[in-house]
Parts: structure tokens; C-alpha cells; sequence
């Protein structure tokens, strides 16, 4: 596994699979757009501050990412732990604001129930080809 291929993989999905813990301890599992930057070990998208899963972060930033591909004869699968971050940083949230989210957002960029959230992945697991391989997100080249 490289960063490059790690990279390359999760900007053609659709969709990301993210978790949070909720208060009792259990996994809970959500599915949103793709992170709108990444930079290095992190991963940036946005979503609404009111969410259950933002107010699952503030309490308990331990979260996971899942992205996949299945082909018709391969199945690809990547898996990223680490932390999860909420901010309400302007500056971030102008550089990943993009046309439409008005639909979401009413209130434009500096509605206050528009936030980021910024995972910062430690390490991974990637299922392909009938095998698994385990890396650390600072040891990839």
C-alpha cells in the first residue's frame, strides 16, 4: 500500500463510510460525501454541527473512515483510524465550501450549523484480493 494508491482510491469513491462512538460505549456508523481536501494524514469534510455524530466527536474523538470498490471480480476496502476534530475555523470552512451547499446550509459559510470535521488517520487496514494488510499512515510512502 502507498500513500499515492491510499489517495488515488478514496478521491474515485462516492461515498465514505464514517463512525463515532456514542455514549454507551457502541459503534455507529454513517455514510457521507467523500472528504472535500485531504492533506497528508488528514481528511476534511463537512457536515452539519447539530448532528448526532458531531456531538458523538466532541465527546469522543475516536472515529473511523470506510471506503470500498467492488468490481465485478476484485473487492477493494480501506479502512483509516484515528481522531476526529469538529472546527468552526472560517478560513476552513470558506476553502472547503462549494456551490450548492446553500441547500444544506442556508445560511451560507458562516451558518452556524455548518462545520468541518477533520480526521486525522494513525493507521489502516486494506482488504484486496483475498487478503489484508495492516499500515501505519506515517510509514507509508
Amino acid at each position: 500500500m502507498t500513500r499515492k494508491h491510499l489517495i488515488e482510491f478514496i478521491r474515485k469513491q462516492k461515498t465514505a463510510f464514517v463512525s463515532s462512538v456514542d455514549g454507551e460505549g457502541f459503534p455507529n456508523i454513517k455514510a457521507m460525501f467523500t472528504p472535500r481536501k485531504i492533506d497528508g494524514n488528514c481528511f476534511y469534510l463537512s457536515t452539519n454541527t447539530s448532528s448526532m455524530r458531531t456531538q458523538q466527536y466532541l465527546k469522543n474523538p475516536k472515529a473511523s473512515l470506510y471506503f470500498y470498490q467492488r468490481g465485478p471480480f476484485c473487492y477493494e476496502g480501506i479502512m483509516l483510524i484515528g481522531m476526529m476534530e469538529v472546527l468552526q475555523d472560517l478560513d476552513i470552512k470558506q476553502e472547503l465550501w462549494q456551490d450548492g451547499d446553500t441547500m444544506y446550509y442556508p445560511g451560507g459559510v458562516t451558518d452556524p450549523d455548518y462545520c468541518v470535521l477533520k480526521f486525522t488517520a494513525q493507521k489502516g487496514r486494506r482488504y484486496r484480493s483475498l487478503k489484508n494488510e495492516d499500515f501505519n499512515m506515517n510509514h507509508l510512502k
